[in-house]
């Protein structure tokens, strides 16, 4: 079994934003191979199970607010006996650039609040995950303020694009295991110059 967390924030007002960009990967997912969300009686959360390469995954969407991320994952983590590393986490990342993903076997939270929580939720940080780039251009202000603002236009349009590039990219580590997906999409840049 393995868990495919991606992390947001509920409801309406975080649609369309770039921290909900690891929502927007699971929920295309779950589009492409037709499973139903349904909200989980163990945790705060949306889940969905089915198979991709024959293994059986739980994709989960935290209702916790992307801060405690961790209040959910780990639980169902621990009752499902899911060994971390086999825990994906699918994110945003505001230290990379826009069109950018990296895939990583495990490593630091990097600032990222929701994968702090995961790490101290799941014990450890070795788990592995997918970071799609969402570093602001000539944004001057709250970096809290950006994640959570609206995408509109190209930004949207990129966005979009890069929620199926992370998701073809979740799909490549099954069917080929990390390190030749690493390979494939930690170069892939969907805004070449």
């Amino acid at each position: 079994m393995w868990i495919i967390a991606g992390l947001g924030n509920p409801g309406a007002r975080y649609e369309a934003t770039p921290h909900n960009l690891g929502f927007d990967v699971v929920r295309l997912l779950a589009e492409r191979y037709h499973w139903s969300w349904k909200l989980s009686n163990r945790v705060k959360a949306e889940v969905c199970e089915g198979e991709l390469c024959n293994e059986p995954v739980r994709l989960v969407m935290p209702l916790t607010y992307m801060n405690l991320s961790g209040e959910a994952i780990g639980p169902l983590a621990s009752y499902f006996k899911v060994p971390t590393n086999q825990v994906l986490a699918v994110s945003d990342d505001t230290e990379l650039p826009w069109g950018r993903l990296r895939l990583r076997a495990k490593g630091s939270h990097g600032g990222h609040n929701g994968l702090r929580s995961m790490i101290q939720h799941l014990g450890g940080d070795g788990f592995p995950r997918v970071r799609i780039g969402c570093q602001p251009e000539n944004w001057k202000g709250d970096l809290a303020a950006y994640v959570l603002a609206k995408l509109r236009g190209d930004a949207l349009d990129l966005s979009e694009h890069m929620a199926e590039i992370a998701a073809d990219a979740v799909e490549a580590i099954f069917s080929k295991g990390l390190d030749k997906a690493m390979t494939q999409f930690n170069g892939y840049n969907g805004r070449p110059n």
